[in-house]
């Protein structure tokens, strides 16, 4: 890889990094997990730095592959194992009720955790990453209907959610 280009890899990581392995935290709960995902994205994207970069499309792919090393990851897990466990987001904030900001993400990750993988995958890319259907589907490798569908579902389910109760911008989300 030419100097240049590795440059541009590292303030890559160095401007990214972060959110990509929250995104894998949201997907499954565990913060281990989801550095384990980030860093395997982060090497598949190295070996391909060079051509991904020319088309332009450097952060749509990694998104991808966190999401998709994520997603595996899940599918691999043993089913003694319960998402959700860890209680810290990264980047946290000071606030004036640290408590209470534990508590709500406690509840959010629990409520992410009881979802399907495809539908908590939805919604994390969807609210929390900002994405557009077309660019959640892109992520997820599949049709934006199917992002659309999956997505119902869970806000569906997460508003029956009674830990969910007291999150008014519940009622608002894709309805």
């Amino acid at each position: 890889m030419k100097s240049t280009d590795e440059q541009d890899y590292v303030d890559f990581v160095r401007h990214q990094a972060n959110a990509l392995c929250r995104t894998a935290y949201l997907l499954c709960g565990d913060w281990r997990r989801a550095e384990d995902s980030t860093q395997e994205a982060l090497i598949r994207l190295y070996r391909v730095w060079s051509r991904i970069q020319r088309k332009g499309s450097v952060s749509a792919y990694a998104r991808k592959v966190v999401v998709s090393t994520t997603m595996d990851g899940l599918r691999r897990k043993s089913s003694q194992e319960l998402v959700g466990g860890d209680a810290y987001f990264a980047g946290e904030r000071e606030t004036s009720d640290p408590l209470g900001v534990f508590e709500n993400r406690m509840v959010i990750t629990q409520a992410l955790a009881a979802l399907p993988p495809r539908q908590r995958a939805c919604v994390v890319l969807r609210y929390f990453d900002e994405l557009s259907v077309e660019e959640t589907a892109i992520a997820l490798d599949c049709r934006p209907g199917t992002v659309k569908s999956q997505t119902l579902r869970a806000l569906e389910k997460l508003r029956e959610n009674p830990a969910l109760a007291h999150f008014s911008e519940l009622a608002g989300l894709g309805g």
